[in-house]
């Protein structure tokens, strides 16, 4: 049964019941993937995956049910479901849904043909071949491998919703483990896009460029001194603490940022913007998971904290308007609250010039455990580290092994200086997080 066929057999379950106000949403995804190990496919896929999730508002309690199975069967049972859960709940929290006929602005997506399984195969093979041929120190343990996917949501309800959305997305990557006979190192390069103007060659070689400036490295000597942090450690400490900007975590006292909105939280240079269509976005969406038209907006603007993430019910409680940023984490969960392109904003430098400014100190091209070592409540974190020394302003000896502590609230307000480099950290889903490289005071770094 298609979507359209169940939505009519959902309609029709609900009105059997009498149910007046209700939400239909469904998301599917289909895709293939290949991975390449010792120049042979280590592993292959094709799946599809998805479902539908029915709530419905009965005397002011949500009830929720959900199903794979899209059948006539299945659209009179989440209906009942949904129906009697709502029975069965305790809570007095007041419900939304979305209206219809709100204006959405309209979507720049720029449609490609995915590869077939043989296109995507031979990628992955040549892919693979080309991270071998860059350069005699790469060995076994490299690996590369491709992906496609077709994403796809809809959402409709009974106040005159009716919104769909689908999008393409291809994905190819490289891994490369490269030895000098003592030491082994390693990185990462990965492309999305059509593969007509995929360029694995110049993928391969960033890998292995990358994995071979690590090559001897040394452990970071401690102390006290400027850290610059590269476009992707930046992203992923963005990643890691966004949950702060979440109305809903302030709401429930996870966020140090409650009551905080017109207030400088960052360096005057900072401006943090959420935008739902950036042109760097492999998912640009004009809806969020409750339907509310998303819209771009700065959510630090020049060191002060203009807003927070809402959705329907946090917005509700602090008194404001969506910023439409609901999310779901799949078709049956519950409503939270996301990002979509999550970055700071370029400056006007280059990042050679950012590291003329710190003069000295160290270069942060990645960090780890960002799971065990970031407190997302409290801001503080202590995290595995790699990267280079700067000394005379310019990046020399690579060092690893050491960790950078500090606290993510300060780490905002003593952003000295940001570079012109922007970009994004593995932009394939809808929430994707970015930023240029930074200069950062402050922080403590332990390592020999």
């Amino acid at each position: 049964m298609t979507y359209e066929m169940f939505k009519e057999a959902v309609i029709a379950a609900a009105k059997k019941l009498g149910i007046k106000e209700y939400e239909l949403y469904y998301s599917s995804s289909e895709g293939t993937s290949a991975e390449v190990f010792k120049h042979e496919i280590k592993n292959f896929s094709s799946s599809v995956f998805g479902g539908a999730c029915f709530r419905c508002l009965v005397d002011g309690k949500m009830g929720y049910a959900s199903t794979e199975e899209l059948s006539e069967e299945q659209a009179e049972s989440v209906v009942r479901r949904a129906f009697e859960n709502a029975g069965v709940l305790e809570t007095d929290e007041k419900q939304f849904l979305v209206s219809g006929g709100q204006e959405y602005e309209p979507l720049d997506i720029k449609p490609y043909a995915l590869p077939t399984t043989d296109e995507l195969i031979k990628t992955a093979l040549a892919g693979q071949e080309a991270v071998y041929a860059a350069d005699p120190s790469v060995i076994d343990g490299t690996e590369a491998g491709a992906e496609s996917e077709v994403a796809r949501i809809a959402i409709f309800n009974s106040n005159g919703l009716d919104l769909k959305y689908e999008n393409n997305i291809a994905i190819y990557y490289a891994s490369a483990v490269v030895s000098d006979g003592k030491e082994m190192s390693d990185d990462f390069a990965c492309k999305a896009g059509s593969f007509d103007a995929l360029d694995v060659k110049q993928i391969a070689e960033k890998a292995v460029s990358g994995a071979k400036a690590m090559q001897n490295a040394d452990v970071a000597p401690t102390g006290n001194y400027p850290v610059v942090f590269s476009p992707k450690a930046m992203a992923n400490m963005l990643s890691a603490f966004s949950g702060i900007f979440s109305s809903e975590n302030a709401q429930k006292g996870l966020s140090l940022l409650k009551g905080r909105e017109g207030e400088k939280i960052a360096a005057d240079i900072v401006t943090l913007v959420d935008d739902p269509f950036s042109p760097e976005s492999a998912m640009p969406i004009n809806f969020d998971a409750e339907g509310s038209p998303t819209r771009k907006k700065n959510v630090i603007d020049k060191g002060v904290l203009t807003t927070l993430l809402y959705n329907l019910k946090t917005a509700a409680i602090g008194g404001v308007k969506t910023t439409g940023n609901a999310s779901k984490a799949g078709y049956s969960s519950n409503i939270g609250i996301r990002p979509f392109t999550f970055s700071i904003s370029a400056g006007d430098i280059t990042e050679e010039e950012l590291l003329e400014k710190a003069g000295s100190g160290v270069y942060i091209n990645d960090v780890s455990g960002l799971h065990a070592g970031a407190d997302p409540v409290s801001g503080d974190f202590s995290l595995q580290s790699s990267g280079f020394m700067i000394e005379d302003g310019r990046k020399t000896k690579p060092v690893k092994s050491f960790t950078v502590a500090g606290n993510f609230y300060d780490l905002l307000k003593n952003i000295t200086a940001i570079a012109s480099n922007a970009e994004l950290r593995n932009p394939f889903g809808i929430t994707a997080f970015g930023s240029p490289s930074v200069l950062v005071t402050g922080l403590t770094v332990a390592g020999k």
